[in-house]
């Protein structure tokens, strides 16, 4: 008889070993276009891919990072009932902590969004929506991803899908704490924004 955590514990190692997946270090070191580890704010995630003045390898970044986010949702909950919020957040603390990369991986701000999507879509397009906002609105990156990671509860709970605030929650206190020397330059006013030549912009 298969023990009854087993199944859960597979779904938790699943959906972190589907978000360590690295995929901006991985695209970039495939192309030639170097090691992302090396160049600008040193993050993994697509705002940093960007800054090899490569837009399509950051565009492919940022959806694989949120499929990959949406991907364990989906087999998390085809696996165990109510196993998608799990797999989920296990795969958002693959992407922050993989342990391949000594855990310094990216913001998390994609692949929450793939998360979110996965679980609740509304949510998803609200996130989207608030991110883009901000995001052009502001012209910082990091302003554009903490104000979509903290609208997800916000939209879960108006929706009524109280069951999704806590981990919404959750994971948009980890990205605010993923983004805390951002928080920091932005309070000195020293925050770059996208498009700037500061090489040491934050990345997603």
């Amino acid at each position: 008889m298969t023990p009854p955590w087993l199944i859960p514990a597979f779904v938790l190692l699943i959906g972190y070993l589907l978000g360590s997946i690295p995929f901006g270090l991985l695209l970039t070191r495939f192309t030639g276009a170097g090691d992302l580890r090396k160049i600008g704010s040193g993050n993994i995630g697509a705002t940093n891919v960007l800054r090899t003045g490569r837009k399509g390898l950051a565009a492919a970044t940022l959806l694989l990072d949120l499929a990959k986010g949406a991907a364990a949702v989906l087999i998390g909950a085809a696996l165990v009932d109510g196993g998608g919020p799990m797999a989920g957040a296990m795969a958002f603390i693959g992407h922050c902590y993989p342990l391949w990369l000594r855990f310094a991986g990216g913001k998390g701000v994609a692949t929450m969004m793939g998360v979110v999507t996965a679980l609740y879509w509304p949510a998803g397009i609200v996130f989207a929506v608030v991110w883009l906002a901000a995001l052009f609105g502001t012209k910082w990156s990091s302003v554009g991803g903490m104000s979509a990671a903290v609208s997800a509860p916000v939209s879960m709970w108006c929706f009524g899908r109280i069951d999704l605030v806590p981990v919404a929650l959750a994971l948009a206190l980890i990205v605010l704490w993923r983004h805390r020397e951002n928080i920091a330059r932005l309070a000195k006013g020293m925050e770059p924004k996208v498009g700037a030549s500061k090489k040491s912009a934050s990345g997603e």
